[in-house]
């Protein structure tokens, strides 16, 4: 499986910190995030990450190199001071040659601690050009943004109206399966596009897959996030299996 990583964004919210050091390489227990989702995707038995970049990426190109301490192949799309969203992130990796007809899609400050392989056989199963997961959430997390009606999601908005998010018990869990012929067809070459807005074009047409996943997600995109993951990590000996030696 191939793994494609969004890690190209500003991270404002952690700001002074990530003005500095890219979200995927915060420390957590004295090693980068980075090495934790890496080591996860190993395990998963992806075999090729593709590290969509932009602001300070260079660092993060320095630290993981071409995967190989990590036991895996890592190529990247640099956006960058030009940074383009998250669809044009996809389109600049198309146009680079680095996708495969279909692969993963997380983000580069989430961990997702799950099994990656029945989801990715749950799109092949689908027949869609794309597969979201998706957590009922009831707005515990944060505010519910689809109706889900398994197996296919009906409306994926984050946008949308109050009544409609009445409707919302769902949030996306951060991990779907794309096909390279929907970024082809979705998004011009060198414009802006959002993955999100994608999506919820999809979801409109009845073309989006989904599926339930009942694991927490953890992610260091926020200050209290850092510290829940970081107790997460330490409880279960995470650092333990991550292959690069620390810094």
């Amino acid at each position: 499986m191939q793994c494609v990583i969004l890690a190209g964004g500003l991270g404002t919210r952690l700001w002074p910190l990530t003005k500095t050091i890219p979200k995927a390489l915060i420390p957590i227990n004295g090693r980068p995030f980075a090495d934790y989702q890496l080591a996860w995707l190993k395990r998963q038995k992806v075999t090729d990450v593709v590290y969509c970049i932009g602001f300070l990426g260079e660092q993060i190109r320095s630290h993981v190199g071409d995967g190989s301490a990590f036991g895996l192949t890592v190529s990247y799309a640099d956006e960058g001071a030009s940074l383009k969203g998250t669809g044009g992130a996809l389109r600049l990796a198309l146009d680079r040659g680095l996708l495969d007809t279909a692969f993963l899609v997380i983000y580069g400050d989430s961990f997702l601690p799950i099994e990656f392989g029945p989801i990715f056989a749950a799109y092949r199963e689908s027949g869609r050009l794309a597969l979201m997961t998706v957590m009922r959430n009831q707005n515990r997390w944060d505010r519910s943004n689809v109706i889900f009606a398994p197996p296919t999601i009906v409306l994926y908005d984050k946008n949308c109206d109050e009544a409609t998010r009445a409707r919302m018990d769902y949030i996306d869990y951060g991990l779907s399966v794309v096909s390279r012929e929907l970024i082809a067809h979705s998004v011009a070459p060198g414009s802006m596009a959002d993955l999100a807005e994608i999506f919820r074009r999809l979801s409109l047409a009845g073309k989006l897959a989904g599926i339930e996943i009942t694991q927490r997600f953890y992610e260091v995109g926020s200050a209290s996030g850092i510290d829940d993951f970081a107790r997460y990590a330490a409880q279960l000996g995470l650092v333990e299996n991550v292959g690069r030696e620390p810094a």
